[in-house]
């Protein structure tokens, strides 16, 4: 079930998409959202923050927000997957498996996951019809059976393990930097060698801590932002220095 916060925002969000609040407009004020929804004001509040965090409108407190775009933002503040992220924006969305197998896992990856063996994924992932992902994940052992059996075009995995073998993935870790698009990402994403790809690296795991998956994701320039909102009091952003040795 649909939180009604979630429900309100979802509303607003569509609005915002489909130019009724245009970008340097401002929203309805809190009272007004609150009546219009017939809603209590820290109900409305929750589901403006939704909007805040996926940078849709500005933070300023103590006024009206302001509608700052429509870009395609996903927030770091809820770990959402993919299909998640898309299906909440009401966009179309789809995947594609491009290769599948068993190998011996490496040394980082038998640290990471505590596993000898892994399945590797490479999956296409398409936004509007558009290819705008490369996923290539690697699998823990006691979940690689549960994957295996998925239908090669699954648009969610997430909720198609949860649905099969009630998988919840509750924490995740990411690393976010930029690389080069090679030669297979170049031709699956529809863009040229050495173009700017978005890179997010993360590990999942389970509420009780047991690693489900190590994926490297990339993201084509210009599909998708991630919005991340902090403070001085609680800041969960970390800056590192970069990778120099790009990987295709």
């Amino acid at each position: 079930m649909v939180a009604r916060y979630e429900w309100i925002a979802a509303e607003l969000r569509d609005e915002i998409h489909a130019g009724v609040h245009p970008v340097g407009s401002q929203l309805p004020s809190e009272a007004e959202l609150a009546a219009r929804y017939d809603a209590a004001r820290g109900t409305v509040r929750q589901a403006v923050a939704v909007l805040v965090a996926e940078g849709l409108v500005g933070s300023r407190q103590g006024a009206r927000r302001i509608v700052l775009g429509r870009s395609r933002s996903q927030s770091f503040a809820e770990l959402h997957s993919f299909a998640q992220w898309a299906r909440a924006n009401g966009y179309r969305y789809g995947g594609q498996v491009i290769s599948q197998s068993r190998r011996a896992a490496g040394p980082v990856e038998a640290a990471r996951l505590g596993s000898d063996q892994v399945l590797e994924v490479l999956r296409l992932r398409t936004l509007e019809d558009e290819p705008v992902l490369l996923e290539r994940t690697v699998y823990a052992d006691w979940i690689i059976a549960a994957v295996e059996a998925l239908p090669p075009d699954c648009e969610s995995v997430t909720a198609a393990l949860y649905a099969s073998v009630g998988l919840v993935v509750a924490y995740g870790e990411h690393l976010i930097d930029a690389v080069p698009a090679g030669t297979q990402d170049a031709r699956l994403l529809g863009v040229r060698r050495g173009s700017p790809l978005l890179r997010q690296r993360r590990i999942t795991t389970t509420h009780e801590g047991k690693p489900v998956e190590w994926s490297d994701d990339r993201y084509r320039a210009g599909s998708v932002a991630f919005s991340i909102r902090n403070s001085v009091g609680a800041n969960p952003l970390t800056r590192e220095a970069g990778d120099l040795h790009f990987g295709a």
